[in-house]
């Protein structure tokens, strides 16, 4: 579009065009960038779920069980998954660092993988290594730990 428009700026001053039909060929210009189909990225439909890292995995999962009447789901000796609506909030053994967020999960509308991860490479986004196709995690332009996959993905324990 610059092309174009630095050559109906040449023209115009060159007196092929005038004052009236730069202005109508910019407005033309405008009108078309705005009604052509962008390329959607993908639509996200919830927060599937959040992960935290903490130093004392029974600790937080008692009193999130206890203070907001989360139920346990699933667990495993390093990850206990706690029920939220439709949702969940999983929460890992962590190692010597202080608790932080380890990563969100988004839901996305008619998931698929494969196609999901093209998009992210065309962004020169990283995502972890594998081929999974339920569930992929991918690293945002901010370095934020990113978990992409079907709305109704429940989560697993390892």
């Amino acid at each position: 579009m610059i092309q174009t428009i630095e050559m109906l700026l040449n023209k115009f001053e060159r007196g092929k065009l005038t004052r009236r039909q730069l202005a109508v060929s910019l407005a033309t210009l405008v009108a078309a960038a705005q009604a052509a189909p962008k390329e959607k990225g993908l639509q996200a439909v919830s927060i599937n779920h959040v992960t935290v890292k903490v130093p004392d995995l029974h600790r937080t999962s008692d009193f999130y069980q206890e203070f907001f009447g989360m139920p346990l789901k699933q667990h495993s000796a390093k990850t206990h998954i706690l029920g939220v609506g439709a949702s969940f909030f999983g929460i890992e053994q962590g190692d010597s660092q202080p608790a932080r967020v380890d990563h969100f999960d988004f839901g996305i509308a008619g998931f698929n993988a494969d196609e999901a991860r093209a998009k992210l490479t065309k962004l020169n986004l990283k995502f972890d290594s594998g081929s999974a196709q339920e569930t992929f995690k991918f690293y945002d332009p901010d370095g934020f730990h990113v978990q992409l996959n079907a709305p109704h993905y429940v989560g697993h324990v390892s």
